[in-house]
């Protein structure tokens, strides 16, 4: 029996630095991963690597999603899992992106990083890594994958990528899933939540990637006393297609007839807006206050218990396909790639 193929895609981000002779952080080099954790060969898994050009994920934009959706794309006959190495600021993000632009998805994508680096003696990037590659090889008595979605995988604990959402900056359990409970916990042994894990319909279905991602969207958090002034300026901007809401509870948000009336108006205008809550924890039901009821009759749409990630990227994915806007409103109200409770 031939030995799992993962590769390993490296975009940047802590867990590819380690100090060099004289103290100073530089680039990891991946391609020696056996010989600087020989515990990788005790997985008994054959690992490549892809190094992109490294970037602070600060600074990462759309168009790094389409490059990664493309080598995932690219390699996707040859690896039977990929593991995406990125920095943690942006990771869920990114995460997202991919988990709504990789459709008939049926190999692991496991996303992963560190707080520390891995040159540091104390990192948590080795075993994050380690355990990744281990979940990214692991098949299920028929020989297929265990965890056949996008997730992102941090401290012991894996995670559906578009129900993540990074909660602490010096913590290493820097990442959280309020909504959904975790796909995998890993103590002494990896237990995977097998009924919570999606799986694909047909297992030989081709994989089809987003040709374009439209980010001409803002998110809007509301607070008492946004003025009409700033709420009217926000969507006005030029070309605005699309604006992820963060109101208030389970989707409150002020019923006074200016902030309604600006948001009718830029509905009218063709601009989708979804309507999230600001908690960490629960979701929005517009039928339950009439605050809510009024936001539905002007237009706007629930995004349930997603996470702004989740919100943000599925927009941008969904405005990029350039469907009818009545299917894609639709869309939004639902569970495509579980990121919606259901």
């Amino acid at each position: 029996m031939r030995n799992p193929s993962i590769l390993i895609i490296y975009t940047g981000g802590t867990i590819g630095m380690r100090r060099d002779v004289s103290g100073i952080l530089v680039p990891f080099d991946f391609n020696t991963i056996e010989q600087e954790f020989p515990s990788v060969r005790n997985l008994n898994v054959d690992i490549s690597v892809h190094k992109m050009s490294p970037i602070d994920s600060s600074n990462v934009t759309p168009s790094l999603w389409i490059e990664l959706a493309e080598i995932i794309s690219h390699n996707y006959s040859h690896y039977d899992g990929f593991v995406v190495l990125h920095g943690t600021d942006t990771m869920s993000y990114t995460a997202s992106a991919l988990s709504f632009m990789l459709t008939n998805l049926a190999k692991p994508v496991v996303f992963t990083g560190s707080q520390i680096p891995m040159g540091i003696m104390r990192t948590d990037g080795r075993e994050n890594l380690i355990t990744a590659i281990e979940i990214a090889a692991a098949v299920d008595g028929e020989g297929h994958p265990r965890v056949p979605e996008v997730s992102l995988y941090f401290q012991n604990r894996l995670f559906r990528a578009n129900r993540s959402t990074k909660l602490s900056a010096e913590a290493l359990s820097a990442f959280d899933s309020r909504n959904c409970a975790p796909l995998a916990e890993v103590g002494v042994n990896i237990v995977y939540n097998t009924e919570l894990i999606r799986r694909p319909q047909s297992w030989d279905e081709p994989l089809v990637t987003a040709a374009e991602i439209d980010n001409r969207v803002v998110v809007l958090k509301l607070f008492p006393g946004i003025s009409p002034q700033i709420l009217r300026t926000v969507l006005s901007v030029d070309n605005l297609r699309g604006v992820v809401l963060e109101t208030f509870g389970t989707g409150n948000a002020p019923t006074a007839d200016w902030f309604i009336d600006a948001l009718r108006e830029a509905v009218e205008r063709g601009v989708v807006v979804v309507n999230i809550t600001q908690c960490q924890a629960g979701g929005v039901f517009m039928d339950m206050y009439e605050t809510g009821v009024r936001l539905r009759e002007c237009g706007v749409v629930s995004g349930s218990d997603m996470t702004t990630e989740s919100a943000v990227t599925k927009l941008m994915w969904l405005l990029g396909t350039k469907q009818d806007i009545d299917v894609l409103k639709a869309q939004l109200e639902v569970s495509l790639r579980g990121e919606i409770t259901e």
